[in-house]
């Protein structure tokens, strides 16, 4: 039987493009958990996802790893490398227990790593993942049709609460090429306040750089949704839509892009102010580009940072509406004594009628 090569290769082509989109894509690097609502002493999990906040394509070798630290009560730690591992070869993964009440701090820093694109998909990325400033000057300086070599690093933190009480370790600076900074705890903050983050560059003010906000629902106990399903990706491969049982694939987006939710400006202290419309996971991301003058390899060097945290509802008297709660509810006293009162009827009318 003779093979239809032509034929095949025709079929395949649609995959073929897929593979090769998956593989072009840039990836954003954040830190996940399953909560950040912790119990002291509870086992949790620290997932590091390389693709887009719910997705992750590739894991995180050890070796590109400059610094990956736990900070609680004013100490920070370095994690072994050996705790991490891999799962399902897209997906490290740190399990470890914590400490004492407290709010704490997880950051990694990757090492820089170059990568060579077509004048085309360079331009492509910049418009996908919102490096928006990069490609306006490569357009006024008639540079579209450039082939890039990039180095890029990556450099990421999460925020979460262990138990009840608040601790200042939420404004520790890691001391990373760039990193966010919040200018308040964010378990202090609630569904529609507001949060100030500061980035840094160097360890300075960060004025008018591009920053993307954005938040997925809450999958766990901290909402009184329907939807507790959904968002739950820690171990499940390749869903790019907002729900976890669709499984809906990059050939069925419009386009691959980074810089949905709120597109904010850093102001001349490099402050963000973020809404936090409702609860659920928020994450920040950044790309900070410049063009790499000083190299006769590079044309262009990039600094990534990503923050993650999660926002609860306030928990007033007011903030919990449960159905036993109804007022329209029968008091307990007034239901018995009814009940004492229709029985005491009841015996009389019994003893008239054997009268």
């Amino acid at each position: 039987m003779k093979l239809n090569t032509n034929s095949i290769i025709k079929q395949c082509k649609p995959i073929y493009l897929l593979l090769a989109f998956v593989l072009l894509c840039s990836h954003d690097l954040y830190i996940k958990m399953d909560s950040y609502f912790l119990k002291p002493n509870q086992e949790a999990t620290l997932s590091l996802y390389n693709g887009t906040f719910e997705n992750s394509e590739n894991i995180i070798t050890r070796d590109r790893m400059l610094d990956a630290s736990l900070v609680a009560q004013g100490k920070r730690t370095a994690i072994d490398p050996s705790n991490w591992k891999d799962q399902d070869s897209i997906i490290t993964q740190l399990t470890f227990k914590t400490g004492e009440a407290g709010t704490y701090v997880a950051g990694v820093s990757t090492k820089a790593r170059n990568i060579e694109l077509t004048a085309e998909k360079f331009n492509s990325y910049l418009k996908n993942d919102g490096v928006l400033d990069m490609l306006q000057k490569r357009t006024t300086d008639s540079l579209l049709n450039e082939d890039a070599v990039e180095s890029y690093q990556k450099h990421v933190k999460a925020i979460y609460q262990v138990g009840d009480v608040k601790t200042n370790d939420w404004n520790t600076v890691l001391g990373y090429p760039i990193e966010f900074v919040p200018q308040e705890n964010p378990y202090d903050k609630y569904n529609g306040d507001t949060l100030e983050v500061q980035l840094l560059l160097d360890g300075k003010p960060l004025p008018n750089q591009l920053v993307f906000a954005d938040f997925i629902k809450n999958s766990h106990g901290h909402t009184h949704d329907d939807e507790s399903n959904e968002h739950e990706h820690d171990g499940q491969k390749h869903s790019h839509e907002h729900s976890t049982n669709t499984h809906k694939h990059a050939q069925e987006e419009k386009e691959h892009s980074h810089t949905s939710g709120q597109q904010l400006r850093t102001d001349a202290k490099g402050i963000v102010t973020v809404k936090l419309p409702e609860e659920g996971v928020y994450y920040l991301r950044t790309i900070n580009m410049t063009r790499a003058t000083d190299s006769d390899e590079l044309t262009h060097r990039s600094k990534w940072a990503t923050l993650t945290f999660e926002v609860s509802h306030a928990h007033g008297a007011n903030s919990h509406t449960h159905e036993h709660d109804t007022e329209s509810e029968i008091p307990t006293w007034l239901f018995v004594l009814g009940s004492f009162i229709i029985i005491g009827i009841l015996v009389l009318i019994f003893r008239k009628k054997d009268n």
